[in-house]
């Protein structure tokens, strides 16, 4: 009885891995197929792309509103002082980043409004400002994003005219220098157009490669000899060719066995 049962253990320890390689092969397989099916069909996966790139840049085009940056820049430095030491770099990049809070202030935002004569909230115009201190540098980027380019350059410019007042009068310090003021900007920041037809393109051919492996994985039907050996394991004896009437190619061939 123990003879016996060594040797059926013996038998599954060999068919175990002969049905792993068998599993391994048939999935090998598949793989092959599913990249030829893929290749006979490149032709409508680049049209999708194509499609749907054209699809983006007019979408980008005709329904997006193009939105525009200006930058004016701040220079945190007294231009008084003749000979600038350590001391004074650190204390000027210190208080680059202490002037980044008078734009989060009401009363900075209300002077630029009501300078401008603008019809805006503190959130929107807030909405609308981004500064910044580049690290270990005196400088403050003030950018103002508006769908106006006009717009844009000249709430940038009036928010370093009065930062710079502001600071002077409540904080006790030297006025900040205009170090740069901002300019018309000559094109829009977003949407990118070239970024989107890109996007496009893409998901148009991994839509079209996605259609093309479920209608694959979900095509239960034998259409070769191969397939017969592999879902059945039966031998195939002979092919026999299907022709319609009247010269006419048969979509397909009948399998005998």
């Amino acid at each position: 009885m123990a003879a016996n049962e060594n040797v059926k253990n013996r038998m599954n320890e060999r068919a175990v891995p002969e049905s792993a390689r068998q599993r391994n092969e048939n999935d090998e397989i598949d793989l092959l197929e599913l990249f030829y099916r893929l290749l006979e069909n490149w032709k409508w996966i680049i049209a999708a792309a194509l499609l749907c790139a054209i699809a983006f840049g007019v979408y980008t085009t005709m329904f997006i509103k193009p939105t525009y940056q200006a930058t004016a820049k701040l220079y945190v430095l007294n231009s008084s002082d003749s000979a600038i030491n350590l001391s004074d770099l650190q204390v000027g990049s210190t208080l680059a980043k202490d002037y980044l809070e008078v734009f989060k202030t009401w009363e900075v935002h209300e002077m630029v409004i009501e300078n401008l004569n603008l019809n805006y909230s503190y959130s929107q115009i807030q909405g609308m400002l981004s500064v910044s201190n580049p690290g270990d540098t005196r400088v403050l980027y003030i950018t103002v994003t508006s769908g106006d380019p006009e717009l844009a350059k000249d709430i940038a410019n009036e928010y370093a005219v009065v930062a710079k007042k502001y600071i002077a009068e409540t904080m006790a310090t030297d006025e900040p220098n205009i170090m740069s003021a901002a300019l018309k900007p000559g094109g829009p920041v977003a949407p990118s157009r070239t970024k989107n037809v890109i996007m496009g393109f893409m998901l148009g051919a991994v839509l079209a490669a996605a259609i093309v492996v479920v209608r694959f994985l979900m095509d239960d039907k034998i259409k070769t000899a191969e397939d017969i050996r592999r879902y059945a394991d039966l031998p195939t004896l002979a092919i026999v060719p299907v022709q319609e009437d009247h010269g006419q190619k048969a979509p397909a061939s009948g399998v005998r066995r």
